[in-house]
């Protein structure tokens, strides 16, 4: 595999990060994930633009998001991927100096790391389902930084894991608020509700979307805080995410969702996706 690293395409076995950078002893760092089309970047232009929100909020500097931009396509060429479907992966850290806990007091050039690797058919789970767990949200008050601290995201996924679900959504304060790597939706009565846009969830791109969808195709939606006490009201729930794209979800802990299938409103999302994509 090539990947990018520090300016350069070269082989991934050839990269070499010091046990000093910010990444490695802080998580000091950002990241964003692409999809690819057949070749094409889906939405690259707003996933770079939230990769800049990301490093302004962490205050990394330094970085050319031009040449990132350029070298994001080039991984998809070199590593044959125009046929297929794949996932860009994009990695940022502050860079490397002496541990102290306060930025170094010198300016130092941020460790820049990107793969793209070939992405494996979800059609099972776009098609039947998944199942989800719901767990507290334990995570820091700044979950709409794409950071690279996700020790709370892998504790979680690794319960969803041995539960036998596709995903592990948080809830906070009796609210739900987004899964460990998905936004969340609930329908009620034909209307799709989201939670808004705070600083406790990731504005997703396929969020995004499929908000613009909602508004194309005539469904009604209101971003507006679901209560996990509410869900079992529910006609239908899905998560959503760059990998995800838009998976129904037809389980929630021990208890179905509706009558155990994929909902009208998610079928008409997906199908209109799928056009996007195409």
């Amino acid at each position: 595999m090539i990947v990018y690293f520090n300016g350069q395409l070269i082989p991934k076995e050839g990269v070499r990060i010091s046990p000093d950078d910010r990444g490695f002893l802080f998580a000091d760092g950002v990241y964003e994930v692409i999809r690819s089309y057949r070749g094409k970047l889906f939405k690259a232009e707003d996933h770079f633009r939230r990769l800049e929100r990301s490093l302004r909020e962490l205050r990394i500097e330094g970085l050319d998001v031009e040449n990132l931009r350029d070298a994001a396509e080039r991984l998809i060429r070199v590593n044959n991927l125009e046929d297929g479907d794949a996932a860009l992966y994009i990695q940022i850290t502050r860079g490397t100096a002496p541990r102290r806990h306060s930025f170094p007091d010198e300016k130092i050039p941020p460790t820049v790391y990107a793969s793209a690797s070939p992405l494996r058919s979800s059609r099972e789970r776009l098609e039947h389902g998944v199942k989800i767990i719901l767990v507290p949200d334990i995570r820091w008050a700044r979950c709409d930084i794409k950071s690279v601290a996700l020790l709370p995201n892998v504790l979680v996924s690794q319960q969803a894991k041995e539960r036998d679900a596709g995903e592990a959504v948080f809830v906070r304060d009796g609210v739900i608020t987004e899964g460990a790597h998905t936004n969340f939706c609930a329908v009620f009565d034909g209307q799709l509700m989201t939670h808004p846009r705070t600083n406790y969830i990731l504005a997703g791109i396929t969020r995004e979307v499929v908000l613009t969808l909602c508004r194309e195709l005539s469904i009604p939606f209101r971003e507006f805080p679901v209560l996990a006490s509410d869900l079992k009201e529910a006609d239908e729930l899905m998560i959503l995410g760059t990998t995800t794209e838009i998976a129904p979800v037809i389980q929630v802990e021990d208890w179905q969702v509706g009558d155990g299938k994929p909902g009208p409103v998610t079928r008409k999302l997906q199908q209109a996706f799928r056009e996007v994509t195409h």
